[in-house]
């Protein structure tokens, strides 16, 4: 099995106990502090890779961290985090490396990976990387032609004798070099190709030519392999149909299976979860394992025990259990900002992964459509899988896609953009992201000129306001990379949307409001931006568009109904169905035509009108509703639930002010909410659980006239296009300044007249 087979299996990663080779010598004479932050990182390290320490050892550390003599900070270390050492390092004075078998049990698992410790006394203050060497030891990759490794000429008593495959730890929270520090300790991977006892040996050095004298840099250890077994997983939907789903794997110490250190494509190293279709395979060593499974945020979290037994194969079936199904009922859900390279991504985050791995998390979170967005860090790599068309890896009830973002070029500093439905994904003029526009408008106008769908993504940064009043009349910096330019462009009729759910909430929705109240039909949708705002998964945030039962899925019609607004959105924990008001449905052709637009006449009472779900576990989540409204998740459900009870309250929406509200029970079930409305002026209506779902507007005009809600909104407006244009021409090129000065006059200038339009405040 080739090393990439081995790191993608599921396979056992789990810290050493105590053996019987030697103790490392105690180490004196260091500095406790650094020690201390040194140990402290490790431990993170540890928490990283899927093999936390037992509570006991972390409530010994923290004993030992806390002692007041210094000397007994740094034996108390050496007391907790020797045991776990494979081996021990010495550096000596002169930079010579010898090592030695440390305490650790050498036990590993066929196609799994252990983690270990190393201890590295470091007499000379080296800062160079510690290397690691083993005539034992596979290549790493096999060739990329994927031809089977030659073997002429090879000794083959050495290939069958490659049978480990050995990697160091170097990524954060610990670096590739050593600190200089006289003691710290590094994380060791290993993973066996075989079963049974196999001896390898392992060679330190820091350098070239620093290798202690008479193989004194060698560790012989004779390893004990236990066999792995291939566990078939039968994946089955609701509906007995096979399927993909989400599998969370642990032993009983809570370590996390496959390792997540180890993973490549399609599964992802930042995960705890895999995903499995019907059929599918994970590499489990015997023994008895928790798993937990579900397919995204409208299917229940089932977990239960497995044994898996000494033998050759072993299979077992897991049945999916849904709580609630929009697309049964018309409404299909999206994730319009998902990437495939940069952030957390992989092992080459400029070039990332293939649609193929994108699709099975797609299909594994149950998104019906996944926008899969080229961007700054892996354009000239990710931009090839764009097409204009859904990529045909797609099935009639998933899409996959591939459009941009704007993020990482040099119109960034004024928001980063979202272009769906792209038919040509190069500015014109442009060979290289240097030769893009310096600010959005003339981007936004170029896509829709190709009836593309546009909008800002993580539109509260750079829009940060203090408290939860909605809306709020402090002006934002307009600093950041969120929808700041969002106050000018949708005056130029060239903005669709703003994102939601991947910022805080109060941070997207002020703006939106005041830009509502001002009469401008901008819609809101839902994003992810996996994985860099949120690693976790795709689809946390979603836009769910109404298409109807009956009508097929199609991502030119899902679009097109973020664009109508036919949508709302959510974290898949709570849905509103069917929301109306005066029996127009919201993003339905209205008056004049126009979607969400509703005619009426002063003084006429309107029944508004939904269908809201929402799902609660019996107990709350402290760990989430007591943080502030600024720390993850921004949006979820928790965040809504009224005291210590099962319920949460939807509240209509009038002008951005909650008018009324219902309380509904948080149990999965489907239930119609109710209103009475006679708006005084045009006004938008909206429903909403905040934080958890929102639905677009359905704009009301009374005898004709157009929403002017807030002169005060209106003023707010006008303000922040002056205090956005001071925070981003300073980036915007000189000879494309004026353009920009006069686009930001002008919606100045519209926001003054709707200001002197407005019947009310």
């Amino acid at each position: 099995m080739s090393a990439p087979a081995h790191r993608v299996a599921l396979a056992l990663l789990a810290l050493p106990g105590a053996g019987t080779v030697q103790n490392p010598p105690q180490v004196t004479g260091v500095e406790a502090q650094p020690l201390a932050a040194q140990a402290r990182r490790v431990v993170q390290a540890l928490e990283v890779v899927g093999t936390p320490l037992e509570p006991e050892q972390i409530r010994a550390l923290e004993a030992a961290l806390g002692a007041s003599d210094a000397r007994e900070v740094v034996a108390g270390v050496q007391r907790v985090l020797d045991p776990l050492c494979l081996v021990f390092v010495h550096v000596n004075p002169e930079s010579r490396v010898k090592a030695a078998p440390g305490p650790a049990a050498p036990e590993l698992a066929q196609g799994g990976w252990r983690v270990f410790l190393i201890k590295v006394h470091n007499e000379a203050g080296v800062t160079a990387p510690l290397r690691i060497h083993s005539p034992n030891a596979e290549p790493p990759y096999l060739p990329s032609s994927g031809e089977a490794e030659p073997t002429q000429g090879l000794d083959m008593a050495a290939v069958r004798d490659r049978w480990l495959t050995i990697e160091s730890f170097d990524q954060r929270p610990l670096a590739p070099a050593l600190s200089g520090l006289a003691l710290e300790y590094r994380l060791l991977l290993l993973s066996a190709r075989d079963a049974g006892p196999r001896e390898a040996k392992l060679v330190f050095d820091v350098g070239q030519g620093t290798q202690d004298l008479g193989f004194r840099a060698e560790a012989d250890l004779l390893f004990r392999c236990a066999p792995a077994v291939p566990v078939t997983l039968r994946v089955r939907d609701v509906d007995g149909r096979p399927t993909t789903a989400r599998f969370v794997i642990r032993d009983g110490r809570g370590h996390v299976f496959p390792t997540p250190a180890q993973r490549l494509e399609p599964d992802f190293f930042f995960h705890d979860q895999v995903y499995r279709a019907d059929g599918e395979q994970v590499l489990l060593t015997p023994g008895r394992y928790q798993v937990s499974w579900t397919r995204g945020p409208e299917y229940r979290v089932r977990t239960r025990t497995i044994v898996v037994p000494e033998g050759a194969a072993h299979a077992e079936a897991f049945q999916l259990e849904r709580w609630i199904d929009l697309a049964a009922l018309g409404w299909y859900s999206g994730d319009h900002h998902v990437h495939a390279a940069g952030c957390a991504h992989y092992e080459a985050p400029s070039q990332g992964v293939g649609p193929a791995a994108m699709m099975r998390h797609v299909l594994g979170e149950d998104l019906n459509v996944g926008c899969v967005l080229s961007w700054g860090p892996c354009w000239y790599s990710q931009k090839g899988f764009f097409d204009g068309a859904t990529h045909p890896l797609s099935t009639p009830r998933h899409l996959l896609r591939y459009d941009v973002e704007v993020s990482g070029f040099p119109s960034s500093h004024a928001g980063h953009i979202v272009l769906l439905r792209l038919r040509e994904d190069d500015y014109p003029g442009t060979t290289r992201i240097e030769d893009w526009p310096s600010w959005d408008l003339p981007i936004l106008q170029w896509a829709h000129q190709q009836g593309a769908v546009v909008g800002f993504a993580h539109s509260g940064f750079g829009l940060e306001v203090d408290g939860a009043e909605l809306p709020t009349m402090q002006v934002p910096r307009f600093d950041g990379i969120g929808a700041n330019e969002y106050v000018v462009d949708v005056t130029h009729g060239a903005v669709d949307f703003i994102s939601t759910v991947d910022t805080p909430a109060i941070w997207e929705l002020n703006a939106w409001y005041h830009v509502l109240n001002a009469g401008y039909a901008t819609r809101i949708s839902g994003e992810t931006d996996f994985p860099c705002i949120y690693g976790e998964r795709v689809g946390l945030g979603r836009s769910y568009v109404r298409l109807g039962a009956e009508q097929p899925l199609s991502f030119d019609a899902w679009v097109e109904g973020i664009r109508s607004g036919s949508s709302y959105v959510s974290d898949g924990l709570s849905h509103i169905v069917g929301f109306e008001a005066g029996g127009l449905a919201v993003g339905a052709p209205g008056a004049g035509g126009r979607a969400s637009v509703l005619a009426a006449r002063r003084g006429e009472k309107l029944r508004v009108r939904a269908r809201v779900a929402a799902l609660l576990p019996e107990e709350p989540r402290e760990d989430i509703r007591s943080r502030p409204l600024d720390e993850q998740p921004y949006w979820h459900l928790e965040r809504a639930r009224i005291g210590a009870s099962r319920r949460v309250g939807v509240e209509l929406v009038v002008n951005g002010r909650a008018v009324d509200r219902r309380e509904i029970e948080a149990d999965g079930t489907l239930v119609p909410v109710e209103f009475e409305l006679e708006p005084g002026i045009s006004s938008w209506v909206a429903l909403r659980i905040l934080p958890s779902s929102h639905s677009n507007p359905i704009f009301v005009e009374l005898d004709g006239r157009p929403i002017r809600a807030s002169k005060s909104s209106a003023h707010w407006c006008e303000q922040a296009v002056e205090t956005c244009w001071n925070s981003k021409r300073g980036r915007i090129r000189e000879s494309e300044r004026a353009a920009a000065r006069a686009a930001y006059d002008a919606a100045a200038a519209a926001y003054r007249a709707r200001a002197a339009e407005a019947e009310s405040d």
